[in-house]
Protein backbone atom coordinates (compact mmCIF):
# COMPACT_ATOMS: atom_id res chain seq x y z
CA UNK A 1 0.00 0.00 0.00
CA UNK A 2 1.26 3.50 -0.84
CA UNK A 3 1.19 6.53 1.42
CA UNK A 4 0.34 9.90 -0.13
CA UNK A 5 2.41 12.93 0.90
CA UNK A 6 0.78 15.57 -1.27
CA UNK A 7 2.67 17.99 -3.48
CA UNK A 8 6.23 18.17 -2.15
CA UNK A 9 9.72 18.70 -3.51
CA UNK A 10 10.66 15.06 -3.00
CA UNK A 11 12.93 13.57 -5.63
CA UNK A 12 15.83 11.17 -5.26
CA UNK A 13 18.62 11.88 -5.71
CA UNK A 14 18.46 15.64 -5.23
CA UNK A 15 22.00 16.93 -5.82
CA UNK A 16 23.57 19.39 -3.42
CA UNK A 17 24.89 22.11 -5.70
CA UNK A 18 27.27 24.83 -4.54
CA UNK A 19 26.74 27.85 -6.79
CA UNK A 20 29.64 30.32 -6.78
CA UNK A 21 29.74 33.87 -8.17
CA UNK A 22 31.72 37.09 -7.90
CA UNK A 23 30.11 40.22 -6.48
CA UNK A 24 30.37 43.64 -8.10
CA UNK A 25 33.41 44.33 -5.90
CA UNK A 26 35.07 41.01 -6.85
CA UNK A 27 34.22 39.24 -3.58
CA UNK A 28 33.66 35.53 -4.14
CA UNK A 29 30.41 34.10 -2.81
CA UNK A 30 28.74 30.70 -2.81
CA UNK A 31 25.42 29.22 -1.78
CA UNK A 32 23.99 25.74 -1.30
CA UNK A 33 21.18 25.01 -3.77
CA UNK A 34 19.44 21.63 -3.78
CA UNK A 35 16.79 22.30 -6.41
CA UNK A 36 18.57 21.93 -9.72
CA UNK A 37 19.78 19.62 -12.42
CA UNK A 38 20.73 19.13 -16.04
CA UNK A 39 17.93 20.37 -18.29
CA UNK A 40 19.60 19.93 -21.71
CA UNK A 41 22.86 18.35 -22.84
CA UNK A 42 24.93 21.46 -22.09
CA UNK A 43 22.46 23.29 -19.83
CA UNK A 44 21.76 23.39 -16.11
CA UNK A 45 18.67 24.81 -14.40
CA UNK A 46 18.63 25.81 -10.74
CA UNK A 47 16.02 27.44 -8.52
CA UNK A 48 17.62 30.49 -6.86
CA UNK A 49 15.43 33.00 -5.05
CA UNK A 50 15.96 36.58 -6.21
CA UNK A 51 16.70 37.66 -2.63
CA UNK A 52 19.96 35.72 -2.57
CA UNK A 53 23.23 37.58 -3.06
CA UNK A 54 24.07 34.90 -5.63
CA UNK A 55 21.15 36.02 -7.85
CA UNK A 56 22.38 39.62 -7.75
CA UNK A 57 25.93 38.51 -8.50
CA UNK A 58 25.17 36.24 -11.43
CA UNK A 59 23.01 38.89 -13.07
CA UNK A 60 25.93 41.33 -12.76
CA UNK A 61 28.69 38.97 -13.90
CA UNK A 62 26.75 36.79 -16.33
CA UNK A 63 28.50 33.69 -15.01
CA UNK A 64 28.61 31.14 -12.20
CA UNK A 65 30.14 27.81 -11.29
CA UNK A 66 28.39 24.80 -9.81
CA UNK A 67 30.47 22.50 -7.63
CA UNK A 68 29.24 19.14 -6.44
CA UNK A 69 29.09 19.12 -2.64
CA UNK A 70 30.95 16.07 -1.36
CA UNK A 71 31.04 13.89 1.74
CA UNK A 72 34.35 15.38 2.88
CA UNK A 73 32.85 18.89 3.10
CA UNK A 74 29.32 18.31 4.42
CA UNK A 75 29.49 20.85 7.27
CA UNK A 76 31.06 23.58 5.12
CA UNK A 77 28.56 23.02 2.29
CA UNK A 78 25.64 23.04 4.73
CA UNK A 79 26.97 26.29 6.24
CA UNK A 80 26.79 27.90 2.78
CA UNK A 81 23.07 27.13 2.79
CA UNK A 82 22.22 28.44 6.25
CA UNK A 83 24.19 31.69 6.21
CA UNK A 84 23.35 34.54 3.84
CA UNK A 85 26.04 36.55 2.07
CA UNK A 86 23.71 39.53 2.47
CA UNK A 87 24.58 39.35 6.19
CA UNK A 88 27.96 37.57 6.10
CA UNK A 89 29.87 38.68 2.98
CA UNK A 90 32.89 36.49 3.80
CA UNK A 91 30.91 33.29 4.38
CA UNK A 92 32.90 31.39 1.74
CA UNK A 93 36.15 32.01 3.64
CA UNK A 94 34.44 31.29 6.97
CA UNK A 95 33.41 27.91 5.58
CA UNK A 96 37.11 27.22 4.98
CA UNK A 97 36.94 27.43 1.20
CA UNK A 98 39.41 29.11 -1.13
CA UNK A 99 38.85 29.93 -4.79
CA UNK A 100 40.59 30.50 -8.08
CA UNK A 101 39.06 32.24 -11.10
CA UNK A 102 37.66 29.96 -13.76
CA UNK A 103 39.64 29.92 -17.01
CA UNK A 104 36.35 29.87 -18.94
CA UNK A 105 33.86 32.21 -17.21
CA UNK A 106 33.94 35.16 -14.80
CA UNK A 107 33.22 33.09 -11.70
CA UNK A 108 35.18 31.41 -8.91
CA UNK A 109 36.02 27.71 -8.77
CA UNK A 110 36.12 26.37 -5.21
CA UNK A 111 39.49 24.68 -4.76
CA UNK A 112 38.41 22.21 -2.09
CA UNK A 113 35.43 20.79 -4.02
CA UNK A 114 36.86 18.46 -6.69
CA UNK A 115 34.29 18.90 -9.50
CA UNK A 116 32.74 22.01 -11.03
CA UNK A 117 30.57 23.05 -13.94
CA UNK A 118 31.63 26.43 -15.30
CA UNK A 119 28.60 28.23 -16.70
CA UNK A 120 27.41 31.30 -18.57
CA UNK A 121 24.02 32.72 -17.58
CA UNK A 122 21.50 32.02 -20.33
CA UNK A 123 18.47 33.36 -18.46
CA UNK A 124 17.16 34.15 -15.02
CA UNK A 125 13.51 34.74 -14.15
CA UNK A 126 13.07 36.61 -10.86
CA UNK A 127 9.41 35.57 -10.61
CA UNK A 128 9.97 31.83 -10.99
CA UNK A 129 13.51 31.95 -9.54
CA UNK A 130 14.71 29.79 -12.44
CA UNK A 131 18.33 30.18 -13.44
CA UNK A 132 19.41 28.57 -16.70
CA UNK A 133 23.08 28.34 -17.55
CA UNK A 134 25.11 27.11 -20.48
CA UNK A 135 27.75 24.64 -19.34
CA UNK A 136 30.97 25.94 -20.90
CA UNK A 137 33.36 23.53 -19.15
CA UNK A 138 33.41 20.73 -16.60
CA UNK A 139 36.57 20.48 -14.52
CA UNK A 140 37.63 17.83 -12.01
CA UNK A 141 40.64 17.17 -9.84
CA UNK A 142 42.69 14.16 -10.95
CA UNK A 143 42.11 12.51 -7.57
CA UNK A 144 38.45 11.83 -8.50
CA UNK A 145 39.23 10.31 -11.91
CA UNK A 146 39.26 6.59 -12.63
CA UNK A 147 41.91 4.70 -14.62
CA UNK A 148 40.13 5.72 -17.86
CA UNK A 149 40.43 9.41 -16.94
CA UNK A 150 36.69 9.84 -16.26
CA UNK A 151 35.00 11.19 -13.13
CA UNK A 152 34.38 8.33 -10.70
CA UNK A 153 31.42 8.94 -8.35
CA UNK A 154 32.93 6.53 -5.81
CA UNK A 155 36.00 8.78 -5.60
CA UNK A 156 34.04 12.06 -5.85
CA UNK A 157 31.56 10.98 -3.14
CA UNK A 158 28.90 13.57 -4.07
CA UNK A 159 26.13 14.13 -1.56
CA UNK A 160 22.42 14.44 -2.16
CA UNK A 161 19.75 16.09 -0.08
CA UNK A 162 16.94 13.97 1.37
CA UNK A 163 14.06 16.48 1.60
CA UNK A 164 11.77 14.14 3.56
CA UNK A 165 14.25 13.51 6.38
CA UNK A 166 16.46 16.63 6.10
CA UNK A 167 19.64 14.63 5.77
CA UNK A 168 22.53 14.37 3.34
CA UNK A 169 23.32 11.05 1.67
CA UNK A 170 26.47 10.04 -0.17
CA UNK A 171 26.35 8.50 -3.66
CA UNK A 172 28.82 6.15 -5.18
CA UNK A 173 27.78 2.49 -5.39
CA UNK A 174 27.32 1.18 -8.94
CA UNK A 175 24.32 -1.14 -9.32
CA UNK A 176 24.19 -1.57 -13.10
CA UNK A 177 25.31 -0.39 -16.54
CA UNK A 178 23.29 2.27 -18.37
CA UNK A 179 22.25 1.50 -21.96
CA UNK A 180 23.35 -2.09 -21.39
CA UNK A 181 21.53 -4.00 -18.61
CA UNK A 182 18.11 -3.47 -20.18
CA UNK A 183 19.18 -5.26 -23.36
CA UNK A 184 18.58 -8.56 -21.54
CA UNK A 185 14.85 -7.80 -21.66
CA UNK A 186 14.74 -7.28 -25.45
Amino acid sequence: MRKNFGAKAAMYPMPVLIVATYGKDGTPNAMNAAWGGISEEKEISICIDSGHKTAENLLHSGAFTVSMADADHVAACDYLGIVSANDTPDKLARAGFTVKKSDFVNAPVINELPMALECRVTSYDKETCRLVGEIVNVSAEERVLNEKGKIDPALLRPITYDPMNHTYLVLGEAVGRAFSDGKALK
